[in-house]
């Protein structure tokens, strides 16, 4: 699924491909994506991002908003061919942006550019006080709360593992364990992972693409993503991978802090799972 920096990617080339460009048409490959107003004839007046959506301004006040879901992109297309899965296009004099997803979950809607931006966005405005007061009390583990959008916007499977191993904090340890210490460095490794990927124009583990159909170069750089069994370049240790919310969660349990009090059933599932890991490694 693309996360904040294949978002942020997308956001800053559109940026710079179709600013200030007329949209001459739409037209609607897929049933599935029906009732999407009209916005032929408006002009596209900037294009931003809030948290995993992108958001493109026309001049009469309102955006169309794409959610690109599990597997959506867009791709600039100068000519008239079309990707097998092309769901939608949009037309201007010099080009298409086509939406392309093989799995049809990615949506686009046209809404009244009247939201206020979010305080979660590490990337923008992000409100720590609040976070503080409403977010971090909550006994979830800290991988799920970095993943829920409406604590922390955009950060999704890939980044919570690296924001994590950076931080050097176990993916299992309950969020109200944790000081505020502890999560300031956990946002400023969320902020160095993230920006790390936006200039590296996202990771590309699968079907991930940016608007001109190349694949992102992050994945070259992951401490701890899809490394099971490998060592740690940090300690030596060995990266495991274990099971949190029907998701692949890998860490490396030598180095990433698991103290803390009423870490609770889940931190202990982990720990074992882990050190059956080891186990296994080692033989």
């Amino acid at each position: 699924m693309p996360e904040l920096p294949e978002v942020e990617t997308l956001c800053r080339q559109l940026q710079a491909t179709i600013d200030g460009k007329k949209i001459l048409a739409t037209k609607i490959f897929d049933h599935k994506l029906v009732n999407i107003a009209n916005v032929r004839g408006m002009r596209i007046c900037g294009v931003c991002r809030r948290g995993k959506t992108i958001r493109m301004r026309l001049h009469d006040g309102r955006s169309i908003v794409i959610h690109l879901r599990m597997t959506g992109r867009l791709l600039w297309r100068e000519d008239s061919g079309k990707d097998p899965h092309t769901r939608w296009r949009m037309t201007m004099a010099d080009g298409n942006v086509d939406l392309v997803d093989p799995r049809r979950f990615a949506t686009v809607t046209v809404v009244r550019d009247d939201e206020a931006p979010s305080s979660n966005d590490l990337m923008s405005r992000f409100d720590f006080r609040k976070f503080m007061q409403r977010q971090a009390p909550r006994r979830v583990s800290v991988k799920t709360l970095l993943m829920d959008p409406k604590a922390v916007a955009g950060i999704g499977n890939i980044y919570a593992c690296e924001i994590l191993y950076g931080a050097g904090i176990s993916p299992a340890r309950i969020s109200s364990t944790l000081g505020e210490p502890e999560w300031r460095k956990i946002f400023s490794q969320a902020r160095r992972v993230l920006k790390k990927a936006i200039a590296r124009r996202g990771t590309s583990i699968s079907d991930w693409r940016d608007l001109y159909g190349r694949a992102g170069k992050n994945q070259t750089g992951l401490s701890v993503y899809g490394k099971e069994g490998e060592a740690c370049s940090r300690c030596g240790g060995i990266i495991v991978r274990i099971r949190q919310g029907g998701r692949s969660t890998f860490y490396c349990p030598q180095c990433q802090k698991e103290q803390g009090t009423g870490h609770g059933r889940q931190e202990d599932e982990c720990r074992s799972q882990a050190g059956n890991r080891r186990l296994f490694a080692r033989r």
